[in-house]
């Protein structure tokens, strides 16, 4: 299997150090390996500062950053003072993540891979796709667009078990919006939370796929289809170990 990030918040690290960093993996694990980046910074002022990263630097700092990155990651130029190494030449194939319009917009203006986090954000899904493909350029690492959707899929024996495990991704959403982050929970009969937390939470898993075989089949069969995705990155959010195995297996079992 590939093995990838999803994904390296850019903005947080020095593009040389991430350059380094994956060129190692690539160069122990030759042909495996993804570089999966967001441009979210994705932490609070503490976390920034324990990883050295200026208050000032932002997301407008993106393009400017990736740029670099991918330097790092080419063949060398005759000029080129700074070199990653390992890293330099490895090639390691970038993808660009997101859960908006922009980043679809700059890997299409770049010829890159998009993955959309509808894991957690599936409003803007289709609008993302749309914008990606409508304005890919061919480029030397892609003639075509190539798109990946992160997608919750919760399958069970049966779709009554499936909605009862799921209860532990709701759990964790539910108290995320309270402000009050957990670690996974085991699933629980029923839920006390008002209406509105109800409908965001509902929100948050609005692309999920909960339920038992035939169930997680057509409705795979169906997403695939509307969306037209190249590759679905499935996310089984369970309590049990056991439970997450089991509803992979599922999952690959309806893929046939």
């Amino acid at each position: 299997i590939r093995v990838g990030s999803g994904g390296i918040m850019l903005p947080n690290h020095p593009p040389l150090v991430i350059a380094e960093q994956f060129g190692t993996l690539e160069t122990l694990y030759p042909g495996r390996i993804d570089l999966g980046l967001g441009r979210a910074p994705g932490s609070d002022g503490a976390t920034m500062r324990a990883m050295r990263r200026h208050a000032h630097a932002g997301v407008d700092d993106f393009p400017e950053l990736l740029e670099e990155l991918r330097r790092y990651l080419d063949d060398a130029d005759p000029r080129q003072t700074v070199k990653a190494v390992p890293g330099q030449g490895t090639h390691v194939p970038i993808w660009l993540l997101g859960s908006s319009g922009y980043s679809a917009q700059l890997a299409a203006k770049l010829g890159l891979p998009f993955a959309f986090a509808a894991q957690f954000a599936p409003g803007y899904l289709f609008e993302a796709l749309r914008l990606y493909r409508d304005n890919f350029r061919p480029s030397k690492h892609l003639e075509a667009p190539y798109a990946m959707v992160g997608l919750p899929v919760m399958a069970a024996e049966s779709d009554e078990m499936a909605h009862y495990l799921a209860t532990t991704a709701q759990q964790k959403f539910l108290n995320l919006i309270r402000g009050k982050p957990t670690q996974s929970l085991p699933p629980v009969d029923t839920l006390d939370w008002s209406p509105m937390e109800r409908a965001q939470v509902e929100q948050f898993l609005g692309a999920a796929i909960i339920g038992g075989p035939e169930t997680v089949k057509a409705q795979l069969e169906e997403f695939q289809a509307r969306t037209g995705a190249n590759e679905l990155m499935i996310n089984s959010d369970f309590y049990s170990h056991a439970d997450r195995l089991r509803s992979y297996e599922i999952v690959a079992q309806a893929a046939r």
